[in-house]
């Protein structure tokens, strides 16, 4: 049986219990493989397929799904999606979308299925091998990973609604651990990408050692406050932890200063913030949210003003607008809440190396850690670990650790003095390139 007929008789079956349903479904495949000392250390290939039902019954919308995607379901579902209904408490008003008057269609090609698996293991050891080869200093590789991912969605409501999309992505990544004395540091090289002959392990090798080799003898810096170049990957993973700040639903619940903000400059003039569903490096290509609006491509920030949060249908409805095509679902398994697509900053002109001449003296910071606990997205405040390098007369003049980032995300977007062009999305689906802050308070000797 087709998703097409298995929703068709979903509705069918449901009609006298619902006034409106939807049938959101997700398949996913998904490849692993990791190495370690030569050999595979994990080989896993999986194969997942779900689907959820949503329905609305007397204004409320209840929720229910299953894995088994066959005719002996659909009672359950129906079943479990009227009564879960009737317990929602929320006066917000949710609806299924009729639908949006054009879909763009995706060309993105992808050659990660037609490459054959024994050439992506080849890969991953290579990728190791390679790492071992550069410096007798690298005495172990931590993690050294392949992973593949086939996603399609399908979704199907009362209204005539019939949408489907498919994405493919590959993501490698490997730590190495380089040691000198009694000094030891680490070094991360990834990639993210949807044509595997992107993937060179030469280079990803290379990057790895040369960071994890770099931090070798690294000290704290006295504390104070420096000019600051936050590089691309870290200030993607601090972006991407304050992304909440533009939802809607934390605009309406008081949970973001950005509160009655459009209009208005919020960020640097050189700053803009984009949520981009068809750039091709990105890891949420779509052509429809998870309650089939149309995605698009806007500026939420656009040169340091701030014109949109993002919406999905229930909180569009409340703020009397259409939602931006912001509603997704975790998995097939949960609600529709808020997220972007693919959310980067917006690249410049300088290189990393103009930067630092530009920036003259102060510090880069390579990496934080402690983003789950050291910020809070409500006041904007943000203290980090963090490691980096020290930079004297626009040149790296040594590696720096154990020392404290510390400051205001909302004063830090107003303190930027220039956008670099060193553009990549990191590891949580964010992109930026890095960025030339004017100061930065450090905690450290």
């Amino acid at each position: 049986m087709t998703y097409k007929e298995l929703s068709e008789r979903i509705f069918e079956a449901g009609k006298d219990k619902f006034e409106a349903m939807e049938t959101y479904i997700e398949r996913s495949k998904e490849i692993e493989i990791a190495v370690f000392k030569g050999e595979i250390d994990r080989y896993n290939i999986s194969d997942t397929e779900g689907l959820s039902l949503r329905g609305i019954s007397n204004g409320k919308m209840g929720y229910s799904y299953t894995e088994k995607l066959d005719e002996s379901s659909i009672d359950m579902l129906i079943e479990e999606a009227y009564e879960n209904g009737k317990y929602i408490d929320s006066l917000d008003r949710e609806i299924i979308f009729k639908g949006s008057d054009e879909y763009k269609k995706l060309n993105i090609s992808s050659n990660l299925k037609e490459t054959p698996l024994e050439q992506k293991i080849e890969f991953v050891k290579s990728l190791e091998k390679e790492a071992f080869s550069l410096d007798s200093r690298i005495v172990s590789v931590g993690e050294c990973v392949y992973d593949e991912m086939e996603i399609s969605r399908h979704l199907f409501n009362t209204n005539g609604l019939k949408l489907e999309d498919n994405m493919s992505i590959a993501f490698s990544y490997m730590i190495v651990i380089a040691r000198e004395g009694e000094d030891t540091k680490t070094g991360l090289s990834y990639r993210i990408v949807k044509d595997f002959s992107k993937l060179d392990y030469k280079v990803m090798a290379k990057e790895a050692v040369d960071e994890a080799i770099s931090r070798l003898g690294a000290r704290p810096v006295k504390s104070g406050n420096y000019s600051a170049i936050i590089r691309n990957d870290v200030f993607a993973e601090i972006l991407g932890s304050f992304s909440s700040i533009l939802y809607a639903d934390s605009v309406q619940k008081g949970l973001s200063l950005l509160k009655g903000k459009v209009g208005q400059e919020v960020a640097s003039s050189k700053f803009t913030l984009v949520d981009d569903p068809f750039i091709e490096e990105g890891f949420n290509v779509c052509s429809f949210d998870g309650e089939g609006t149309a995605t698009k491509v806007k500026n939420i920030i656009d040169k340091g003003v701030l014109t949109t949060y993002l919406y999905n249908w229930k909180t569009a409805l409340k703020d009397g607008v259409g939602s931006t095509g912001n509603g997704f679902r975790n998995s097939y398994k949960s609600s529709v809440t808020t997220s972007p697509t693919n959310l980067y900053v917006q690249k410049g002109e300088k290189s990393l190396d103009e930067l630092m001449k530009l920036m003259d003296s102060g510090v880069m910071i390579t990496d934080v850690q402690g983003l789950h606990s050291g910020l809070n997205p409500v006041s904007g405040d943000y203290s980090l670990s963090a490691q980096g390098y020290l930079i004297e007369n626009g040149k790296v003049s040594r590696p720096l650790n154990l020392i404290t980032i510390a400051g205001n995300f909302f004063e830090t977007l107003k303190d930027i003095e220039e956008i670099g062009s060193d553009f990549r999305f990191s590891t949580n689906g964010v992109g930026s390139p890095s960025i030339l802050i004017k100061k930065l308070s450090i905690a450290g000797e």
